[in-house]
């Protein structure tokens, strides 16, 4: 028998049925029988806004699936390049399909010197490196005006395969502009995550990349590729809506990931670790949260209310990375506080258990990077699952946003002129 829920309108006595789908019901069918009711739903926290096919995400069991391969297979033994294709096509590529991606995709990476020089150049030399992203993101938009074409499927995947290409190139170009460094050109020799850390960190002749931080570099980007319908997600939705182009769609996303209650979580866990200070004084602060004084940082999640599934993943590497880099001095203070938090029932009964930013502030910050451009690598990754959705909702036909609003302001009043307030 079909599930379904049977709502009555207590005013008239009449009732409807509405079939349950997927988890969900269809909200036409109430807006029908209940015309003028609207559901008050702030943070949509119980709105499913759309239906999609990329991610699955079943927060209670710790679960996250790519189109339905479980995210610890991709980490281990896909790259980020294959988990992109996956994301954007719907299908792990053939050897043919992958190497023709990868080639693509390598070759778009160059950025015209002209919009380096006259588009960063312009901020300050302390500019936020996601600042300059964003931006940057958004102006080119202005160098591909075909991107506008988003009805022709073709030109699409022209746009997306560009995206993907030149975030690194941005988002590098970024942090040498605030490092008042030269620009370092993309080279198509090095794969994805390794070409990203050159053009960071080479200073004249070569720079060699140590296998294992190219390896937790392309894991972090596997990690964050995507997670459904999130804050930034939905921005890049909402303006897609409107049939914005790919670009401005993402620039949107940017912005939102840009606010330090998404993108800046991890940097967070960093300012925290830094304030207790002291592995002496972990049990002390732990206590200060329990009363309400203090909040624990990189512990729960909107979605996630078991062991967030990244964060395992993202522990294991840190310890490959430290072998590396040595260990960050911040880690025994992290394990001691994952250590307190899942034996004590305050944290349990709450289920608060450490998410995918815990870890991986460490590891940015033991491979060299600063924390402003913890935000930045976050975007990287994220870019194929927002074009993803962006490229599904093209494919889907969707409406233009439109949410409704409950209006709780003054009733109808007369305008009186201002000689008479």
């Amino acid at each position: 028998m079909p599930e379904s829920i049977t709502i009555t309108d207590n005013r008239s006595g009449t009732s409807i049925e509405i079939p349950i789908e997927n988890g969900g019901i269809d909200a036409a069918e109430w807006r029908r029988f209940l015309p003028g009711v609207w559901f008050c739903d702030p943070g949509l926290a119980t709105t499913a806004a759309t239906t999609s096919s990329i991610t699955e995400l079943d927060g209670d069991n710790g679960v996250l699936r790519y189109r339905g391969y479980p995210i610890e297979q991709l980490a281990e033994q896909s790259s980020f390049l294959e988990v992109a294709y996956l994301l954007v096509h719907g299908e792990l590529p053939t050897r043919a399909q992958h190497d023709e991606w990868v080639y693509e995709i390598t070759h778009h990476t160059f950025v015209h010197d002209n919009f380096r020089k006259r588009i960063y150049d312009a901020f300050h030399y302390d500019a936020h490196p996601m600042g300059l992203l964003t931006s940057g993101v958004a102006a080119l938009s202005t160098f591909y005006p075909e991107a506008k074409e988003i009805e022709n499927p073709k030109i699409r995947m022209e746009q997306i395969v560009r995206l993907i290409a030149k975030m690194p190139t941005l988002a590098a170009a970024a942090y040498r502009h605030s490092q008042g460094q030269p620009y370092v050109f993309p080279d198509n020799l090095l794969g994805y995550p390794e070409n990203f850390l050159n053009m960071m960190y080479r200073m004249g002749g070569e720079y060699e990349i140590h296998p294992v931080l190219g390896k937790a570099m392309e894991i972090l980007l596997i990690l964050h590729a995507d997670h459904e319908q999130n804050c930034s997600t939905t921005a890049a939705r909402v303006v897609g809506s409107s049939h914005a182009d790919p670009y401005t769609s993402v620039a949107a996303a940017c912005a939102a990931l840009y606010g330090p209650r998404h993108g800046g979580a991890n940097e967070a866990v960093i300012n925290m670790l830094d304030e207790i200070g002291d592995y002496s004084d972990v049990d002390s602060f732990m206590k200060t949260v329990k009363s309400g004084e203090n909040r624990l940082m990189g512990f729960g999640h909107r979605v996630y209310k078991n062991y967030d599934p990244r964060a395992k993943i993202i522990k294991k590497s840190a310890y490959d990375v430290f072998e590396v880099t040595g260990k960050n001095p911040r880690l025994d203070l992290a394990l001691k506080i994952e250590e307190i938090a899942t034996n004590d029932s305050y944290f349990i009964d709450r289920r608060l258990y450490p998410n995918v930013d815990f870890y991986s502030g460490l590891i940015y910050q033991s491979m060299g990077f600063p924390t402003e451009m913890f935000t930045v690598l976050f975007a990287i990754g994220r870019t194929p699952g927002w074009l993803a959705h962006w490229n599904e909702m093209m494919e889907q036909g969707s409406r233009i946003a439109r949410p409704r609003q409950l209006y709780t302001g003054p009733e109808m009043r007369d305008f009186v002129p201002l000689s008479e307030r």
